[in-house]
């Protein structure tokens, strides 16, 4: 039922009013205490929320309702109104037709493997705590925008004021906008209306995506773009002459600033060499992840990692918060440029290095890996390799990665090295082993 970041699916399918109440009875058996909950602007967000709230006062939670808000803003709500757990109705990158709930601990970081558990065997067996009638629980409504806001400001300091262009994208970031108005910026904002049909654009800020941004930026004489999705917990840049600028290179900018001697960062496993290399400058190291911002961020709880991302666009700076913060990301950023120059010259600034990706599709992804698995280890038994999520094979010249795909029937190949014939051999190694297992399996 959960994947790494929630509940999620098509909304009348996987996702119904049905499955949310259930959630919340679950969810409502385990706290019993107070619990924070909110939404994104998707159509389908009210009713599920509606249900969910239902869920949790009829055993015994009380609710703080904070309307539609950014994802990060709910998450942080968690701690602001000591409560014992969080949720948000959203489906935060999916398309619209999806929705889903994520739920928050009391720390501010999701719901990690033994919670999920703990809900989804309450569900299965039905087991729920349910209130008597002099016990359901109570409902507030709370405002958290201009907490958030604040946060945010003092969190930074510009050494001079930016252009900032900001792609709301119909989502709810227009925290971001204020954000940055009240830092003296000037700022411009496309597509910033909420609408959780994302008319505009599709919710996940992409090179592709984002050409309407690209594009307003070159024309102009803005400083650089911001993008985020549709619950703002991601965001993604594009420099001052609208060039977009890849995950990679933006959480190489934002671990060597973040980190000093002897810190680490924390970065999932497809993650390029570019970043190691550019923590590296300041006597830093990058360490391996799960795929998932839960991974990255239960990873920043511990001693000496500073900072934690995802070249998909979740940026985690440990001190602050604990779960990806995508107004935070942009503010950081935008501080960054003031003091740095401009982010097509920090960029300039990265290295980066051939990278290649395939899919292979199949029907039995389980059994696709447990076979390359074999063949990996017997012919690559003297190299380093990471089995924490599909299989990450070190070499001298590079690394490749074969994970089977969360989401979909496809095992994906993914092969880097710090040049172009390096990468082409990896990454045809790879590829040539994943499909081999794929031809064996079954009729």
């Amino acid at each position: 039922m959960f994947g790494t970041s929630g509940v999620r699916g098509p909304v009348g399918e996987g996702v119904t009013a049905e499955l949310t109440l259930s959630i919340g009875r679950a969810l409502g058996s385990e706290v019993s205490g107070r619990v924070v909950v909110g939404r994104d602007a998707r159509e389908s967000g009210t009713m599920l929320e509606h249900a969910f709230v239902a869920g949790l006062m009829e055993c015994g939670a009380d609710v703080i309702r904070l309307g539609t808000q950014p994802t990060p803003s709910i998450a942080r709500a968690v701690e602001w109104f000591d409560a014992d757990a969080g949720a948000v109705i959203t489906a935060s990158h999916n398309p619209p037709t999806d929705n889903g709930v994520k739920l928050w601990a009391a720390s501010g970081r999701a719901f990690d493997a033994d919670r999920r558990a703990a809900i989804e065997r309450r569900i299965e067996n039905e087991d729920y705590q349910f209130a008597a009638w002099d016990g359901v629980g109570s409902e507030r409504r709370r405002c958290v925008e201009d907490r958030h806001r604040d946060a945010l400001t003092s969190s930074v300091d510009l050494d001079d004021t930016c252009s900032v262009v900001v792609d709301i994208g119909n989502g709810t970031g227009r925290l971001t906008a204020d954000a940055l108005s009240d830092l003296g910026c000037t700022v411009s904002t496309l597509n910033g209306q909420r609408d959780g049909r994302f008319p505009a654009r599709p919710s996940e800020p992409t090179d592709e995506t984002l050409r309407g941004l690209q594009a307003h930026v070159a024309a102009t004489d803005a400083s650089l773009g911001i993008a985020h999705d549709g619950d703002a917990d991601r965001m993604m840049a594009v420099d001052g002459d609208g060039n977009f600028v890849d995950g990679d290179t933006l959480l190489a900018l934002f671990g060597r600033e973040a980190a000093s001697e002897g810190d680490r960062i924390a970065v999932p496993v497809n993650t390029s060499l570019a970043v190691d290399d550019a923590v590296a400058t300041v006597g830093a190291d990058a360490v391996r992840t799960r795929v998932g911002d839960v991974f990255v961020a239960e990873k920043c709880a511990e001693p000496g990692v500073v900072f934690g991302g995802e070249p998909s666009g979740a940026w985690i700076w440990a001190d602050e918060t604990p779960c990806p913060d995508g107004p935070l990301a942009a503010c950081k950023l935008v501080e960054f440029v003031s003091r740095r120059g401009p982010l097509a010259d920090l960029v300039d600034g990265v290295d980066s290095y051939p990278l290649r990706r395939e899919s292979v599709e199949t029907t039995d992804k389980t059994g696709v890996l447990d076979r390359v698995e074999s063949a990996v280890r017997e012919e690559y038994d003297d190299v380093d390799i990471d089995d924490r999520d599909g299989l990450r094979v070190e070499t001298d010249e590079g690394w490749f990665l074969i994970r089977a795909s969360g989401t979909q029937p496809l095992v994906r190949v993914t092969a880097e090295a710090r040049t172009e014939t390096a990468t082409d051999r990896l990454f045809d190694e790879a590829l040539t082993l994943v499909e081999s297992c794929a031809d064996t399996v079954p009729a």
